[in-house]
């Protein structure tokens, strides 16, 4: 290849520099060398790269079309350096960590800035983070697809054998409708004949390949189906429908009144259980860093956070062992 990275790195610092004995120097080679390098290239290329008629080494067309190119080269040889002294030092060069929508995003940045700083004090280059949202099943689908390597909040039955697991939190859900929603009004419990009877809110699971998960929809029931748990919340303060929300994303609408909690015969029983999850495989430095740190985190406490709610609705209520029923149509939580 006639096209190295050395001679890329010459036309940048030339061109940087604006002449080639300041490349020269910015190099530390002599500059006989620097001119004899663009020399060979020009002749390579059949192309001039520098126009020297001036007091400054200037490019031209063919030389500015080759440094815009050659400069994404020498970035991206340069990550590659950095990335390969990074994995042997047992750090990974990628992490994908998958989120469930119970989790709010901003109880990650604090530990996202740790993660940064720490790698910053160790000396190593951070490992590139990718953070990703799944609802329901689609964060053990992400995990058993390959696009994730660390689950967060994972809720449910892994998909199968090979995933380890650490407890997170338990999440309290109670089921709340608008105060102008007809349910507000209802004698508790409310049958579940009678919230049959009135539309369901829900969030889309949004597994790819692994079967779809529905949680507390009765069969039979009108559903409306939205994106994630943020716009379930929001649909139902709407009044457009009714169906279970996790206290730690609704109690500041609930303690604002702009949500009612109602009990209901059919209640989701205990509260979610939420976990860590990740293959079986030993896990890397970035890995095992998100997975102590997310143990040592407030993070359990904010999720299972108890809001306090109006005098006539108990959160406990949630907490005593029910049926939970699944409908065949619909998936969502």
């Amino acid at each position: 290849m006639r096209l190295t990275l050395e001679a890329l790195a010459v036309v940048d610092a030339i061109e940087r520099r604006g002449s080639f004995a300041g490349a020269a120097e910015e190099l530390h080679r002599v500059p006989s060398a620097i001119t004899y390098q663009v020399h060979k290239l020009e002749d390579d290329l059949g192309a001039p790269l520098f126009d020297r008629s001036g007091h400054r080494a200037t490019l031209t067309a063919a030389g500015r079309e080759l440094l815009a190119a050659g400069r994404e080269l020498l970035a991206g040889a340069d990550a590659l350096e950095r990335r390969v002294r990074r994995v042997a030092t047992g750090w990974e060069a990628d992490l994908r960590i998958v989120v469930d929508a119970l989790v709010p995003w901003a109880s990650l940045w604090p530990l996202a800035a740790a993660f940064y700083a720490d790698c910053a004090r160790q000396g190593v280059p951070a490992t590139r983070l990718t953070l990703g949202r799944e609802v329901l099943g689609g964060v053990w689908d992400a995990l058993a697809d390959g696009r994730a390597d660390l689950a967060v909040g994972a809720t449910g039955d892994a998909p199968g054998p090979g995933y380890r697991t650490r407890p997170l939190a338990e999440v309290t859900m109670v089921f709340a409708v608008a105060p102008g929603h007809p349910l507000a009004q209802a004698a508790e419990p409310i049958p579940a004949a009678v919230v049959r009877q009135h539309r369901a809110v829900v969030a889309a699971d949004s597994s790819r390949r692994l079967p779809a998960r529905t949680v507390g929809l009765l069969g039979g029931q009108d559903i409306l189906t939205v994106a994630d748990l943020d716009a379930k919340i929001a649909a139902q303060a709407a009044g457009l429908g009714c169906g279970f929300v996790p206290v730690h994303l609704a109690h500041q609408l609930i303690a604002s009144g702009r949500l009612v909690v109602k009990k209901v015969e059919e209640s989701l029983g205990t509260p979610e259980r939420m976990l860590l999850a990740w293959r079986s495989e030993r896990p890397g430095n970035a890995q095992s860093w998100w997975i102590d740190a997310l143990q040592r985190s407030p993070l359990a406490e904010r999720l299972s956070f108890g809001a306090t709610l109006p005098q006539d609705a108990d959160a406990t209520d949630v907490r005593r062992p029910a049926s939970r029923r699944r409908a065949k149509l619909g998936t969502s939580r």
